[in-house]
């Protein structure tokens, strides 16, 4: 579903990606993950189109993607989160969902013609309290979107970016500033909206050990390069992994 190439990104005279070269495969859900500054938000990026590799490429469902604006991308089916959620406050719940799908109801030109846009309306509202039940937030559905706990705003943040059918979810940190067991339970919803609506997930996270049984594949990241890949759990004994995050911890003390 998505391939990067040789992936190398500069800022002044920083080279802050060095040919970094990843896969996700269809369906699946990919960690990369890295200590602090090692690269990953800034791939992140560049994949989604806030940023413009300096060298390299990015195929997106076969389709060289590289450098295109996140719009192009997200019409295209790609969607992502960041580590702060930006949501409507003041709208409910349901309405922080219905406001990411554009019904042909809003036009000028078509809201006159009512039976034209009315039965997808409804299968929008449906769509959509289908991913707040299985999200476990269905029965907030009418609650102001500002009345919600740091974890379900996270929860909503999710449901909005599954709403228009999306083939690729980027998560950037999902599970920051949540529980271990409301972490748990949110990666258990991820996995079945993932089998659910068929898509594929590129999530990146410093929780390793809490993600680690519900991926299928993972990378790790280290001063701009891939230092690792394969399996989970291998990965996370990998020595240049356990060097890489001691690292981290060292000069932090």
């Amino acid at each position: 579903m998505l391939e990067t190439f040789n992936i190398t990104k500069f800022f002044g005279g920083n080279r802050v990606l060095d040919k970094v070269s990843l896969k996700v495969p269809i369906e699946s859900i990919t960690m990369l993950i890295g200590p602090n500054g090692s690269g990953k938000t800034t791939l992140l990026n560049i994949v989604s189109g806030i940023y413009k590799p300096d060298h390299g490429k990015v195929l997106f469902n076969n389709k060289d993607v590289t450098g295109l604006p996140p719009c192009r991308l997200y019409d295209m089916g790609m969607v992502r989160t960041f580590q702060v959620p930006a949501l409507f406050t003041s709208m409910t719940v349901l309405e922080n969902l219905l406001l990411s799908v554009k019904i042909k109801g809003e036009t000028p030109l078509t809201a006159i013609f009512r039976m034209k846009w009315l039965k997808q309306e409804k299968e929008v509202i449906d769509r959509a309290l289908s991913i707040l039940d299985i999200l476990g937030i269905g029965h907030l559905w009418d609650a102001p979107a500002s009345t919600l706990s740091g974890g379900q705003l996270k929860l909503l943040e999710l449901g909005r970016i599954f709403m228009n059918n999306p083939k690729l979810a980027l998560l950037d940190e999902p599970l920051a500033g949540i529980n271990p067991s409301l972490a748990d339970n949110l990666l258990k919803r991820l996995r079945e909206l993932k089998e659910d609506y068929k898509i594929s997930m590129l999530i990146v996270e410093h929780r390793l050990d809490i993600l680690a049984p519900y991926t299928d594949y993972a990378y790790a990241m280290n001063q701009g390069k891939i230092i690792s890949k394969g399996d989970p759990n291998e990965v996370l004994e990998d020595p240049r992994v356990i060097e890489a995050y001691l690292g981290e911890a060292e000069s932090t003390c």
